[in-house]
């Protein structure tokens, strides 16, 4: 690995500073009307560039998909392995506790039982007591004519609701093409879609499967899904965190 890499991939000092200093009222709030969210900055630019260093050490990673094959698209990605690199086990742990008050207002508002605990480590044991044990985080590495057909990361019976996608490539440097997409169907309605205007290092919250939206006669559930639209030019690297496990 690079000297880079070894520098960078710790968690700094200043990733919980950043966390803190995030409007968190305002990105609850932006979940609550359109399920997403986009949070700037969240990575420096050395620390994206670490991260994709990683995606050649195969030792780093549980197993590695090639979307073309199962029909998810074109690209790949590959699934981390316990231990998982220190940046990502920290953002796990500390971005958990703010989205874990807003994933139990929504199961409240749409009359879903479960709640989950204020701790990431707490929920894992959730997870795992229920044989979802293997590690979701992911690296998605996409070429030209490359994308990510829709779809929702949901793995097994335990699901958290909310999840991150970080860019770790500069739009119309490193790639053209390649938009963050999410469509949301509501009841007797067509789909809506929506493009999230990422750079490097930003990261895009939002909703796994469902999320409440109030109408007229009560709250319903709408689905959400998302993708990646085609690459035209260079190479695209993303982080994916996902906080639960996978069975």
């Amino acid at each position: 690995m690079s000297t880079l890499a070894r520098r960078s991939l710790g968690p700094p000092p200043e990733l919980a500073v950043r966390i803190d200093a995030v409007d968190w009222p305002r990105i609850g709030e932006e979940l609550d009307t359109r399920g997403c969210a986009i949070v700037e900055g969240l990575l420096q630019p050395e620390q994206c560039e670490a991260l994709v260093e990683l995606y050649a050490d195969g030792g780093r990673f549980r197993s590695r998909i090639v979307m073309e094959r199962h029909g998810f698209g074109r690209g790949e990605y590959q699934y981390f392995s316990y231990p998982l690199p220190s940046l990502v086990q920290e953002l796990r742990a500390t971005l958990y506790p703010r989205l874990a008050p807003i994933a139990n207002l929504w199961n409240i508002a749409m009359g879903i039982d479960v709640r989950y605990p204020l701790q990431h480590a707490t929920f894992l044991d959730r997870c795992h007591a229920a044989g979802q044990s293997r590690p979701t985080p992911l690296l998605l590495r996409y070429g030209p004519e490359d994308y990510n057909c829709l779809h929702q990361d949901l793995y097994g019976e335990h699901v958290f609701p909310l999840q991150l996608a970080i860019l770790l490539s500069e739009p119309g440097e490193d790639f053209i093409g390649g938009e963050f997409v999410l469509t949301e169907q509501r009841p007797r309605m067509q789909s809506r879609a929506e493009v999230l205007p990422l750079r490097k290092g930003d990261a895009a919250i939002f909703a796994v499967h469902q999320r409440p939206v109030q109408g007229t006669r009560g709250v319903y559930r709408v689905n959400m899904r998302h993708g990646v639209s085609r690459v035209r030019v260079g190479q695209r690297h993303t982080l994916g965190v996902i906080f639960h496990d996978a069975a």
